[in-house]
């Protein structure tokens, strides 16, 4: 998730619509490394918190795996069990990072994708711990859109930052520095990899991925037009033949124990 003054809990709960269409998915290859590299296999139980809208719970399910889908946002929720209640090893649970409701010593693998940034760092490594079988694996897993290798990108960075209520506070690249994680990893250490991950948009998918954001301002806020018709013309300014801007990401993936 990206970030307000709110609640962390709450601050997507109008978002929810546009956070199903437009946030981006996670590539492949990260089952295809977590089982060729990690051991995955689909007898593991896994828990993902912060799971909100169940994008990267989907791919855990389609790999066999029972998924607890621990959410405490209602409406992400929600919609979550919308889409995956067809899989019956998925698991919705409304609980937090910090008290996941989930048995001591029952999961093998932790997976946080786009959330750990909401944490109570501290609190979650003992909730970790707690529900950790021994040996256990957690997997930290971040889109990190790139902002610095066409000029659409660097424009659309600079129309965020012009336009964002909080985006500095909350951006979860703020999150991927060493010491962040290796506080949290502690003396285990941990390991990194990056994937390569994007996305392609018309004008309507490319506003729809940019309040999904949650320091975006809403339709209520005085700057929401003047936002939508920079974004228009930033559009305008780059798409291609075909009518369409490409948003490329550095999925980032580390894991090791706490």
């Amino acid at each position: 998730m990206e970030g307000s003054q709110l609640n962390p809990t709450s601050r997507f709960s109008d978002r929810v619509k546009n956070y199903v269409r437009y946030r981006p998915g996670y590539p492949k290859e990260i089952i295809e490394f977590l089982v060729s590299d990690l051991g995955l296999t689909s007898d593991h139980v896994i828990a993902d918190i912060g799971s909100g809208t169940g994008i990267f719970t989907n791919i855990l399910l389609d790999n066999g795996n029972i998924v607890y889908a621990v959410e405490p946002n209602r409406e992400m929720r929600d919609a979550a069990e919308k889409l995956l209640l067809q899989y019956d090893d998925f698991r919705s649970v409304s609980g937090t990072a910090e008290d996941t409701l989930i048995p001591d010593s029952s999961i093998d693998f932790i997976t946080v994708a786009q959330a750990f940034h909401w944490f109570d760092i501290e609190k979650a490594g003992i909730e970790f711990k707690r529900i950790l079988k021994p040996g256990g694996t957690i997997m930290l897993v971040w889109n990190k859109r790139r902002t610095d290798d066409s000029h659409f990108a660097g424009d659309y960075e600079r129309l965020i930052n012009k336009f964002g209520t909080d985006y500095n506070k909350v951006d979860h690249r703020n999150f991927h520095r060493s010491d962040v994680i290796s506080s949290f990893y502690a003396d285990n250490g941990y390991n990194e990899k990056d994937f390569y991950n994007f996305q392609e948009f018309d004008f309507d998918g490319l506003s729809g991925r940019l309040v999904s954001s949650s320091y975006i301002p809403d339709p209520q806020h005085p700057a929401y037009l003047p936002m939508i018709q920079e974004l228009k013309d930033l559009f305008d300014k780059y798409k291609s033949e075909e009518g369409m801007v490409k948003i490329d990401y550095d999925t980032v993936l580390f894991w090791g124990n706490v």
